[in-house]
């Protein structure tokens, strides 16, 4: 009954998508992103690259999430088809598209052959399975809603943070792995500019002054669809806080877990991006941001309390306890220990960041050129 619905909805779609494509097609440059309501530090850099390339481009941001997803009110869920409705209009009079995650009108409507869309994928690093790899699994979609919505087709182009991510988003996006084009995440130059690192630092400081002069741990996990552990291993980790020490909890937006200890903080206003720039060292355990921790060469720790459950509701990528530089544990005590006697391998760090994220300049002006030239727009220098 589901796959009947959902082809009604795609037809109707594309009758309405067939009116917009009657429109002319703009020197436009349209980003889509169901990751947050606003536009990522990825999306802001690359919109600004793309205007110093191509004065005259139009780059439009289409940021919206459905919150609650199927089980979202009524009104929300319309507030979305109208949203969709924007997304389509502008994918039919742009030349190229960029994406962040997975984009319903992208996947399931028939476009036009110019348009390229491109797939930037919010993680920087390989991780966990995610898409067709994890069809299937409690954290994954199932088989039948992805093979209805066609989900991750429609890709020209995706971008991978190195050769050993070409393969694994390959085959979550079922696509061909000739279609990666290689280059780390806009973001990466910011990890590797230096006057940018001490301002956020001081600028997240000055916010949290209390936060001087002691070593900070900043603990991101992995958003869990179950999160029935992660509070009593918040709780662990608090308990075995090494003195002169204070702890950073940056929990998925969507996480009910409430933090109550006089030593651990929020930092409300401020990204787990950010916090890194502020953070002596980062506790993580399934979550792709240890790889922009190592790209800053901050040491690793990884409190893996539920590695059993998690292996078998979602799974790996690699060979977690084979590859992870640093510390593995799901007892709290062991991880604060370490991180209390700063064991950690720097070289080992280096040298698994560099597996999975590219050493490169200026890949934010890679990223912009690349799709500029897909899309067939002219930049300032062609003009002259």
């Amino acid at each position: 009954m589901m796959g009947v619905i959902i082809g009604i909805g795609r037809a109707f779609l594309q009758l309405v998508y067939q009116l917009f494509k009657l429109l002319p097609v703009q020197d436009k440059i349209v980003m889509i992103s169901r990751q947050g309501n606003t536009q990522s530090v990825d999306f802001i850099l690359l919109r600004d690259e793309l205007e110093r390339e191509a004065p005259s481009v139009k780059v439009l941001f289409l940021c919206r999430t459905l919150d609650g997803g199927v089980d979202s009110t009524f009104l929300s869920k319309l507030g979305y088809l109208f949203h969709m409705f924007r997304q389509m209009y502008h994918l039919a009079t742009s030349k190229a598209a960029v994406l962040d995650t997975y984009c319903i009108v992208v996947s399931l409507l028939k476009h036009r052959k110019s348009l390229k869309v491109i797939q930037m994928w919010h993680s920087m690093g390989t991780m966990k399975l995610f898409g067709y790899t994890a069809v299937g699994s409690k954290e994954g979609s199932s088989a039948k809603i992805a093979e209805s919505m066609h989900m991750h087709e429609n890709y020209s182009w995706f971008i991978a943070a190195s050769e050993n991510y070409r393969e694994h988003l390959a085959r979550g996006f079922r696509c061909d792995a000739g279609k990666a084009f290689i280059s780390p995440l806009p973001r990466y130059d910011l990890l590797r500019d230096r006057i940018y690192k001490e301002k956020k630092r001081q600028e997240i400081l000055s916010a949290y002054p209390e936060l001087r002069d002691r070593k900070i741990i900043l603990y991101c996990p992995t958003f869990r669809k179950n999160e029935s552990q992660m509070q009593k291993a918040l709780e662990g980790l608090a308990a075995y806080l090494p003195e002169g020490c204070c702890l950073v909890a940056k929990l998925h937006p969507l996480s009910k877990i409430t933090v109550d200890s006089a030593d651990v903080y929020r930092a409300e206003g401020f990204s787990t991006f950010d916090m890194l720039f502020a953070a002596d060292c980062v506790i993580s355990d399934y979550s792709c941001v240890v790889y922009e921790a190592g790209v800053l060469g901050l040491p690793l720790y990884f409190y893996t309390f539920d590695m059993e459950e998690y292996t078998e509701d979602r799974g790996f990528a690699l060979d977690y306890e084979g590859e992870m530089p640093g510390v593995i544990s799901g007892d709290p005590q062991v991880i604060m220990q370490a991180v209390s006697e700063g064991r950690s391998d720097p070289e080992a760090v280096r040298a698994f960041t560099d597996r999975y994220v590219e050493p490169t300049d200026c890949a934010t002006a890679k990223i912009a050129r690349f799709v500029l030239s897909e899309g067939n727009i002219r930049t300032g220098e062609d003009r002259h």
